[in-house]
């Protein structure tokens, strides 16, 4: 089988360094905790120019160097759950797969999604603009889920050839700049004729407004992760059919408070005691999930199923 990556892109992969600095620098973020350490600047902003592109990526390092791991949170693992559902109900088996994940912060500081699919047989790639979060991916990966095949580098560009993967996972990761369009068709051309795709992003229309939420948190200086966008389904929906993708099925995750969500983090992260009294808060809408699936459509994050028409057909 032909390897996806291209010659530069597997010495990077290998730890020297291969995709230029250009095109490293016009980075992707993810769908991360808001209330982070340190204030938002500049570096946030969707980046035009090269010095910018350059702050852009310095400001992910960094993040990526400070920011505390997630893992053991209740939300988190109520995301993980809901994570492992999409994958079973909606990706075809995963052993032997060959899956694309679009941004590692999952990987390095929280779900873990992607090791969990290794741990079913899927072969693991992905990519994040931020080498810190690459590297500390890499190293969340354990012998029983393979390795993850991994480099830095911007979803816009992906270093991949054409048709490389049977799925792609994109969750929390195109919202943050304004080129998701230009994300969107590298998907489609990355993704093999037939394959499936899962791509997320922040719902417009949750019924617990987490969007006005980031909205006044970015306006007051305390929302870490700048630029976000959030979409309605149907612009969802829209994007991704002209990107020459097909409709499958439309879903979310995370039916829950944005705001709940953020403190269980911080609790977690930085007053654990605290922290039992956020799971508890959180516990409702993990049964709410479980035992009334008709809540999981109105998640804050919204999750589109797409194919790619198979040649073929």
């Amino acid at each position: 089988m032909t390897p996806p990556f291209d010659l530069s892109t597997l010495r990077q992969v290998q730890g020297v360094p291969g995709a230029s600095r250009d095109q490293q620098g016009r980075g992707t973020g993810s769908s991360r905790l808001s209330t982070a350490p340190g204030r938002p600047d500049q570096a946030q902003r969707p980046a035009t120019s090269g010095g910018a592109r350059s702050a852009y990526k310095d400001f992910w390092a960094g993040v990526g160097e400070r920011f505390p791991d997630l893992d053991g949170a209740a939300s988190t693992r109520y995301y993980a759950e809901n994570e492992r559902r999409l994958f079973a109900e909606h990706l075809p088996p995963l052993a032997g797969l060959r899956i694309l994940k679009t941004d590692l912060w999952d990987e390095a500081k929280n779900t873990r999604i992607l090791s969990w699919a290794g741990r079913q047989g899927a072969r693991a790639y992905g990519i994040d603009i931020s080498e810190p979060t690459v590297v500390q991916a890499k190293a969340a990966f354990t012998r029983e889920s393979g390795p993850l095949r991994a480099a830095a580098a911007d979803v816009r560009a992906l270093p991949f050839r054409d048709a490389s993967f049977d799925a792609i996972y994109s969750m929390g990761t195109i919202e943050h700049f304004d080129e998701t369009e230009q994300a969107v068709k590298e998907m489609a051309r990355v993704l093999k004729p037939g394959g499936c795709a899962i791509i997320g992003v922040p719902n417009r229309h949750d019924p617990f407004l987490r969007p006005l939420l980031a909205t006044v948190l970015q306006a007051v200086g305390l929302y870490a992760y700048g630029y976000e966008k959030s979409y309605s389904r149907r612009a969802l929906r829209a994007m991704l059919e002209r990107a020459g993708f097909n409709v499958a099925a439309e879903t979310s995750i995370l039916f829950i408070p944005g705001g709940l969500r953020m403190l269980d983090l911080a609790c977690h992260s930085w007053c654990r005691p605290l922290a039992a009294l956020t799971s508890a808060l959180v516990r409702p809408f993990v049964f709410l999930d479980r035992h009334v699936p008709a809540v999981r459509r109105h998640g804050y994050l919204l999750a589109t199923v797409v194919m790619k028409p198979d040649r073929a057909g």
